[in-house]
């Protein structure tokens, strides 16, 4: 997947349970990554993390912190 697209798709995530209230945002887009990205696309996410996260929303860099 390009990278533009993951970002694309991981902050639709975070747009979706923004609403929340922000633990609960957080804990529910790790769980959503665990549980539906494959390991592959998380490994990219993990990567463009290292690479600094541009362009990530803030809740899917603290969701994505949480997978390491």
């Amino acid at each position: 997947m390009s990278t533009e697209l993951m970002i694309h798709n991981a902050n639709q995530i975070a747009a979706f349970f923004s609403a929340y209230p922000h633990e609960e945002a957080v804990a529910a887009i790790e769980d959503h990554l665990r549980k539906f990205w494959e390991p592959r696309l998380r490994g990219q996410l993990a990567g463009h993390m290292a690479a600094g996260g541009a362009g990530l929303h803030g809740l899917v860099v603290e969701a994505a912190r949480r997978l390491s």
